[in-house]
């Protein structure tokens, strides 16, 4: 059975810039073309090597990569990849997340595209959720990444299921806001104090298999986010346990670019600042400054 499931970030990117119209644009260009789809910068790609040595030692050990479907989290989990001879499954249910806004944020690549940098991302894997093109509150994101993860751990229930096989431990390679999304809608706690520095590593353990494989229903005109109902302890997929909480210690240079959600007035949470002497990197990409959100969105 699936019993567990490391998270962990990408590496540092280079950065990106939006206006209040809507336009992006990069630093450095993008393989892809698209703006606010950057790659790693240098000392991210070393970072991804250091996780990638770390990974290849776990136990359990990695059956299963799943990853966001941005560069930057492809080229940060490729060499575990290739190191572990697996496939990467690019799904847009634990991809980034912008604040809501009256424009279209940038979707990433098609998976032709990105199979053409990454030979190992699937061409075959059908995304478990397509989050809004106008963005999404942080209750969005929660409910959006708790439902990609409900979906991902339904599947591979089922294939146990009826196949007697399947993953024990996958990797999900994300941005900071799923992450930390991801924790809590795990351990069903909405205000679980999840790390994220770059490249930092999170363990959840299961802390039980639902007696028949979860039926999660697709989303609809009517429910575009189906609910998992992982509030108030009850986790996606039964529920699982957070034993170790964005760990760096294998990283030359430790925890960097730790990051938290920013209060904004149009948003639906409340803030979570940053703790007394550490610096948050900002937003993730929709924001023109570090840390915060254009008040008319």
């Amino acid at each position: 059975m699936l019993d567990t499931i490391y998270v962990t970030r990408h590496g540092f990117r280079s950065n990106w810039v939006t206006d209040n119209l809507g336009s992006y644009s990069a630093m450095i260009t993008s393989p892809t073309g698209i703006p606010s789809d950057p790659p790693l910068a240098a000392h991210g790609a070393e970072q991804a090597k250091e996780l990638m040595a770390h990974l290849v030692k776990l136990d359990p050990k990695v059956d299963r990569i799943y990853s966001s479907p941005f560069y930057r989290c492809l080229e940060t989990i490729n060499p575990t990849a290739e190191a572990l001879d697996l496939g990467i499954l690019a799904d847009n249910g634990v991809g980034e997340w912008y604040g809501v806004a009256r424009f279209n944020h940038p979707s990433p690549a098609s998976p032709e595209l990105l199979h053409t940098f990454f030979p190992r991302v699937s061409l075959n894997h059908v995304p478990t959720i397509i989050p809004s093109t106008k963005g999404e509150t942080i209750a969005q994101i929660h409910d959006r990444t708790a439902y990609a993860l409900a979906r991902i751990i339904a599947d591979i229930d089922r294939g146990w299921a009826e196949e007697g096989s399947g993953p024990k431990a996958i990797i999900i390679c994300s941005h900071a806001a799923t992450n930390i999304a991801a924790g809590r809608a795990l351990v069903g706690d909405e205000n679980f104090d999840v790390k994220t520095g770059t490249c930092s590593l999170s363990t959840y353990r299961r802390r039980a298999v639902p007696t028949n494989p979860t039926i999660v229903p697709l989303p609809s005109d009517e429910f575009p986010i189906p609910d998992t109902a992982w509030r108030g302890g009850n986790g996606v997929g039964g529920g699982w346990d957070n034993v170790i909480n964005g760990d760096c210690t294998f990283l030359k240079d430790g925890e960097e670019r730790n990051w938290w959600f920013s209060h904004d007035e149009a948003w639906d949470s409340a803030i979570v600042k940053p703790k007394i002497g550490e610096i948050p990197e900002g937003g993730p990409g929709s924001v023109p400054q570090a840390g915060q959100m254009e008040a008319k969105i």
